[in-house]
């Protein structure tokens, strides 16, 4: 017998299996093992009373605590005033304040502060960059998350993200100032801000120069990792698998295709720039969180006689949890902490390089603006969400833990997780409303996409030059991971997108724990000013 009959008759069981399989299962079997690696690599553990505890978390928690006592409970304090910059109350304070007011700020030649045109001059309008940025952290995160969160840790999962959605509005303070104060605008008016800048200038600036450059190298290549992750490939996931599961989709590339569709349409945008994504999401996002809050709020109202019972769950499980909860107490914390972590993304220091693109001279000012994120994000959307998935359960629809691959759980004989719990909550309590959800969905995804684009390309920028040839190359890039996202399964698209964007707190918190006192100095300038323009 010729070899090639041999070698015909060995492969013949692997070339079956391979054939029997679609576009969309090859493509996941390919990442998974890549996937695995990472989230192990990022959620590496040390053992506390007999709990591991991811250390990414405990950098996290510790950084967002310390800031929110060092800078008064300014979550609490200030949040009347991050109101009225957003209204545009003290606007004026732009247009008249002499350029004296503002620190000498010049390092590697550039000049951040000095020249007028730097000093406040940017790309977008306060409530521009604050839709822009709320469109990267309010997506399916608060959707399917979520439904991650509780499916796994129960309701008492929801008490941990609201009590970390409420620190981390300090740390996005922290780092949205910093991320205005030590932007670059060129002479063309664009400007390039975020981590990348504020570690490597700010660091500098405080005699840190090596480890400065180091962390804003980390940062920005782990940025375009969690662009193409989280940001991208997790919105086109749960996208997909929304469409495919509400209209009966059938074919093994059906995913594949979708993600083409969603590719051809992000591209359109994204060519555009910061500018184009401000006029997109300054109109989408108001429309999706209306439309999304709108229902949830309608079915919560709808079941007032169960909303105190499901609050009594979400508090009294986040200490107690039942037995079925793996990790127990602590266990439930993670998984707070964790998927609010996902979704907010503060600490992380991506919502900074939208926020460094404002027009305005007064860092605080936007550090303000952006300690807003969290708490519509996590402590309204994802609060909203969980009381509509915990009142579907109020009778033991489930089992909470009960989960197959971290997220599946069982429900009317069937494995159901992520968005598709959240859709089926809503259907049962509104007949058709998952079809209207799933317009939401897209919208979420569609807006947290082309905003994560403009994070990613800020990042690729910094390390690759600011060409039209780098910019080409970071687009097809992230338009490949749109398309991959919709193919791949949601464990393996979580794995990967937990641990890309977690992975960002590492040099971030690292930078905001040696530079918060320059965000304290702009803080008490802003007030200052105020203080003077109201007497």
């Amino acid at each position: 017998m010729k070899l090639s009959s041999y070698l015909a008759i060995f492969l013949a069981p692997s070339l079956a299996i391979a054939q029997s399989k679609g576009l969309d299962e090859r493509i996941n079997d390919a990442f998974m093992p890549f996937a695995i690696w990472w989230e192990n690599l990022i959620f590496s553990e040390v053992i506390i009373y007999g709990n591991g505890i991811p250390i990414v978390l405990i950098l996290l928690l510790t950084g967002a605590l310390f800031f929110t006592i060092y800078f008064g409970f300014i979550n609490v304090k200030h949040f009347p005033t991050a109101i009225k910059v957003v209204r545009g109350k003290y606007d004026e304070f732009e247009k008249n304040e002499v350029l004296n007011t503002i620190n000498i700020n010049t390092i590697e030649g550039d000049i951040v502060d000095t020249i007028k045109n730097e000093s406040h001059h940017g790309e977008v309008n306060h409530f521009q960059a604050l839709t822009t940025a709320i469109s990267g952290t309010v997506g399916l995160g608060n959707i399917a998350m979520v439904a991650v969160a509780i499916s796994i840790g129960g309701p008492g999962a929801t008490f941990w993200m609201i009590i970390a959605g409420l620190l981390g509005m300090s740390s996005k303070f922290v780092e949205c100032t910093l991320g205005v104060k030590y932007r670059d605008i060129d002479e063309n008016g664009n400007v390039y801000g975020g981590p990348m800048y504020y570690l490597s200038k700010g660091l500098k600036e405080s005699g840190f120069t090596v480890l400065g450059k180091v962390l804003a190298s980390i940062f920005a290549v782990l940025c375009i990792g969690a662009s193409l992750g989280g940001g991208n490939a997790f919105q086109t996931n749960q996208a997909a698998a929304q469409i495919i599961n509400r209209f009966g989709v059938t074919g093994s590339n059906s995913g594949t295709i979708i993600g083409m569709i969603f590719a051809i349409l992000v591209g359109i945008v994204i060519i555009g720039g910061i500018k184009r994504i401000a006029k997109v999401t300054e109109k989408v996002v108001p429309f999706m969180a209306a439309l999304y809050v709108a229902a949830a709020l309608f079915i919560i109202f709808s079941n007032y006689d169960k909303v105190g019972e499901a609050l009594s769950l979400i508090v009294s499980e986040a200490f107690s949890p039942k037995a079925t909860i793996t990790g127990g107490f602590i266990g439930v914390m993670i998984q707070g902490f964790r998927r609010a972590a996902f979704s907010n993304e503060a600490g992380a220091g991506s919502a900074a390089i939208a926020h460094s693109a404002v027009n305005t001279k007064f860092a605080a000012s936007e550090g303000l603006v952006g300690l807003l994120e969290p708490f519509i994000d996590t402590v309204v959307i994802c609060t909203i969400t969980a009381l509509v998935i915990v009142i579907f359960n109020i009778d033991g629809m489930f089992v909470y833990g009960d989960v197959i691959n971290q997220q599946a759980l069982m429900l009317d004989g069937s494995r159901i997780g992520g968005v598709n719990l959240t859709s089926t909550a809503f259907e049962s309590a509104i007949p058709g409303s998952s079809y209207a959800l799933v317009i939401a969905v897209v919208l979420f995804a569609f807006s947290t996409i082309i905003s994560w684009s403009y994070y990613g390309l800020q990042s690729w920028k910094y390390l690759f030059g600011r060409s039209r040839f780098s910019d080409l190359v970071y687009k097809t890039l992230f338009l490949v991971f749109t398309v991959l996202g919709a193919a791949i399964t949601l464990d393996a698209v979580i794995k990967f997108s937990d641990a890309m964007i977690l992975a960002l707190v590492f040099p971030n918190i690292i930078g905001l724990l040696l530079l918060f006192p320059k965000a304290k100095g702009e803080l008490v300038k802003y007030l200052k000013i105020i203080k003077q323009k109201n007497d």
